[in-house]
């Protein structure tokens, strides 16, 4: 039935239905997550002191960039849960909106929504979610190095657009390897449609 002319549409609307389901789960989920572990409004203590994933992933980028910096020369501390900066220098403060989870929101919806197994599906989601972290660490890596040496950002364009230029080439780079492993999978004699 679903090779049949009204099969195309069909598949494509469930597809379209997975990704939205699984990015708006993502993407609001975690902010409303925000919401909880950010101190007034409906802040819930255990939340916020035992599954913060949230502060997890602020913590990895500022302490990578950390690692990252020093292998420049740079000397760095963190000064509280959102600031790095350069000892007798200038410093980056990584906020809700420096995080990724947009991006990391749309990886991970777009893996969930293609065929595959639970195992593949979740080497591809935690594979993609490692190169965009990597991004992201280069990226306040770069602007932290940038301020302290009083470089320009080329072209005029802000951080924040250079991360998504880079971080958003790693995602169609992967949906072109994720989907040739796919097609790949079909082709061989013994998969399974």
């Amino acid at each position: 039935m679903l090779n049949q002319p009204g099969g195309r549409m069909r598949r494509f609307i469930i597809y379209l239905l997975k990704f939205i389901g699984v990015f708006c789960v993502f993407y609001y989920g975690t902010i409303g997550f925000i919401g909880l572990v950010a101190p007034g409004g409906h802040y819930a203590p255990f939340i916020d002191h035992h599954l913060n994933y949230v502060s997890w992933l602020r913590s990895s980028l500022l302490y990578g960039t950390k690692g990252f910096v020093s292998i420049a020369g740079f000397e760095t501390y963190v000064r509280n849960v959102y600031n790095l900066e350069v000892l007798n220098g200038n410093g980056v403060h990584v906020g809700y909106d420096c995080l990724g989870y947009g991006l990391l929101s749309f990886w991970a919806a777009f893996i969930m929504a293609n065929p595959g197994t639970f195992a593949k599906k979740l080497l591809w989601v935690l594979g993609g979610f490692l190169a965009i972290w990597i991004v992201n660490v280069l990226r306040i890596s770069l602007v932290l190095i940038a301020i302290n040496k009083n470089w320009a950002l080329p072209l005029g364009l802000d951080h924040h657009s250079w991360f998504n230029i880079a971080a958003y080439s790693c995602i169609f780079t992967g949906i072109y390897f994720y989907d040739r492993s796919a097609k790949k999978h079909l082709t061989t004699p013994d998969a399974r449609p």
